[in-house]
Order: structure tokens, then C-alpha cells, then sequence
């Protein structure tokens, strides 16, 4: 595949490395002293974008390659109050689009466990569910989109909570507490705690390497097809 890195930081150069070994090469190198002049990008020996910028560029990073039928792998968070309307857009015109709040193969087991986890729980209304999580200094959204995606899950089975709430301590809020330490890769941390006894679960990434690699492999699976996707589509990982 010819790819385009739209976003060329420690996560573009990561999947960079990543795809150069399975034997694919890059299209463009779109990075932020050249990501707003669109005037200027040629993607047109471009097969699929794979798209790691910042909340304030996503959207515009997505109307652009979607104006070019360009397939996307997008990682990027923050943009997904527009999620429908971008969905409706791509099945509309036929294009080719997935997104993950994280696209390491390990945290999407972790999503499984987690959806699991909080269906058996969601009988044990003694025990408190909340989230913790952990991320590197430069990361400028919080809560993480990976612990939202857990939050939601949590939420759809656990019928005491309503919504999420960063550091909460309302009865009907999930608690979220989003920190911010040194050059941390990623860590989640899913707890329910009772008087008596605490469970948890959790993820740590040792180096982005696992959520470049993830990307690469949406990527491989994206070409080819039609339609609106998530990572699970991509992992065809099932829970009952």
C-alpha cells in the first residue's frame, strides 16, 4: 500500500517504522508545518491515510481526504460529537473509513473484557465501578478516547450510572481521573471496589509500537471494502 501519515509525530513516525516492514511506503509525510495548507498536498499516488493529528485538525484532515475518496484509518480523538454526521457521509457517497479510540490490538481485547466484565457486574450493585487512567504530558485531550470507550460500555450495563464524569463523586457518575505523567505510553485501569473486596482490570502499553502496528493492520484489512467501520470490524473479535 501507498500510504499518506496525516499527523507525522511519535505516533506518524511509529507507524511509519511499522509499515516500512511489512512492505508498504509512504505516499506523504503531512505533518504541522504543512498540515493546514491543503493547497499544497498531493495524495494522489496515495492508496489510504492513516490519520494521528490533534483534535483541532481531524475534521478538516477528514473532509479533505473524503473530498479526494481517499480511504481512512483514523486514530485521532475528540471529533466524536460529529461521528454520526461523518458515518452518514461515508455510507452515503460509498467511501471507506475506520476509526478507534485506539487502535492497539491489546486494548481492544481490553474493550471485550470490559464490556464483559461490566454485564456480570451490573448484578452486584454494591460494588462502585470507576476509571483511572494514565498518559504522557503531550496528549491535549482528557479524559482519553479510550477511556471513554470504556466508560460508555460500562454505562450501557451498569444501570445505577447515567454518564461520565471526570473526577466525580455524584452517586449516578462513572468517575473518570485522566493523569498526565512524564512520557507514559497508556494505562487503564477499570476498578470496582465494595466495603469488603476490590476488583480490577487493567492495560499498560509499553511503547506506541502496539497502537502503530494496530493501524497498519486496520489498514491492510480497510482496503478493498466499502462502509463504516470500527477496529472490532477489523479484529472480527465477538463478545456474547
Amino acid at each position: 500500500m501507498r500510504i499518506a501519515l496525516l499527523g507525522y509525530g511519535k505516533m506518524g513516525k511509529a507507524i511509519e517504522t511499522i509499515a516500512l516492514e511489512r512492505g508498504h511506503t509512504i505516499s506523504a509525510r503531512i505533518s504541522s508545518s504543512n498540515l493546514y495548507d491543503w493547497d499544497y498536498v498531493d495524495l494522489s499516488n496515495t492508496d489510504i491515510a492513516i490519520e494521528f493529528s490533534i483534535p483541532a485538525t481531524v475534521l478538516e484532515n477528514i473532509d479533505k481526504c473524503l473530498e479526494k475518496r481517499i480511504p481512512m484509518v483514523v486514530g485521532t480523538t475528540g471529533w466524536y460529537d460529529q461521528i454520526e454526521a461523518i458515518k452518514q457521509r461515508v455510507l452515503l457517497e460509498e467511501q471507506t473509513f475506520i476509526y478507534a479510540s485506539n487502535f492497539s490490538i491489546g486494548v481492544n481485547l481490553f474493550f471485550k473484557l470490559n464490556q464483559w466484565l461490566s454485564k456480570m457486574m451490573s448484578a452486584y450493585t454494591n460494588y462502585r465501578p470507576s476509571i483511572t487512567e494514565t498518559h504522557h504530558i503531550h496528549k491535549l485531550d482528557a479524559p482519553s478516547g479510550t477511556a471513554i470507550t470504556l466508560a460508555n460500555d460500562i454505562i450501557k450495563n451498569y444501570p445505577l450510572l447515567g454518564a461520565w464524569k471526570l473526577d466525580s463523586v455524584e452517586i449516578d457518575k462513572l468517575s473518570i481521573t485522566a493523569l498526565r505523567v512524564n512520557e507514559v505510553p497508556g494505562t487503564h485501569l477499570v476498578d470496582y471496589k465494595s466495603e469488603n473486596d476490590e476488583i480490577e482490570i487493567k492495560h499498560t502499553a509499553k511503547s506506541r509500537s502496539g497502537f502503530a502496528h494496530g493501524a497498519v493492520i486496520a489498514a491492510e484489512w480497510l482496503m478493498g471494502k466499502k462502509g463504516f467501520f470500527n477496529m472490532p470490524d477489523a479484529l472480527e473479535v465477538k463478545i456474547s
